[in-house]
């Protein structure tokens, strides 16, 4: 194997740790029937389940439901908070100096500069509904796979977490592809 790979050992060694210490990471606002119209308008999203509260209580809900694809509106933090630096530095490019979406942090995988998701996976378990307040708990390794690809060398991690609300019931689980990895350097893209 070769060396760069062997540095991913300890992950693979981790598979099936979860790496969130138990936090749950709440979602910056409840579920409220303006920002499901807003998230609505742009799709012209018809249902009447989505901004008609007789019709939701017809086909049993208590009240409107978000569409399903709303769910990471109601999971991520926010990117910013009173009294918080909201960049790293005035320059131009500053990264934001705290971000929700940002790869999972460990002291086992090797340092890495470059980072994207790849892909998304989501089982729906229960309706959104007006009045939820979500959050995700858990950062569960499922696997850990090194590969050298025309970006760099790194590794190709799965991560799942649940959704549950604000009474602790699973809403979803989500396991989210990611490749954690370093450029290659302008003399090897050369080649």
């Amino acid at each position: 194997m070769e060396d760069w790979k062997k540095a991913w050992q300890p992950m693979i060694d981790a598979i099936g740790t979860d790496f969130s210490n138990g936090e749950e990471r709440w979602g910056a606002d409840e579920v409220e029937k303006g920002a499901i119209r807003r998230f609505l308008e742009p799709l012209e999203f018809d249902c009447p389940l989505h901004y008609d509260k007789s019709v939701a209580n017809e086909y049993g809900y208590p009240d409107i439901i978000a569409p399903y694809s709303s769910l990471f509106t109601w999971t991520l933090p926010p990117h910013w908070s009173p009294g918080t630096k909201t960049f790293t530095s005035a320059e131009r490019n500053a990264q934001p100096a705290q971000n929700p979406t940002a790869a999972v942090k460990t002291d086992l995988a090797p340092e890495t500069t470059g980072f994207f998701a790849t892909d998304i996976e989501i089982d729906y378990v229960k309706p959104i509904v007006v009045g939820d307040r979500l959050c995700r708990v858990g950062n569960v390794l499922l696997s850990c796979v090194p590969k050298e690809t025309q970006v760099g060398r790194g590794a190709f991690m799965v991560w799942e977490s649940e959704v549950r609300n604000q009474n602790s019931e699973l809403v979803a689980k989500i396991r989210i592809g990611t490749y954690n990895y370093n450029p290659h350097s302008q003399d090897e893209g050369e080649r």
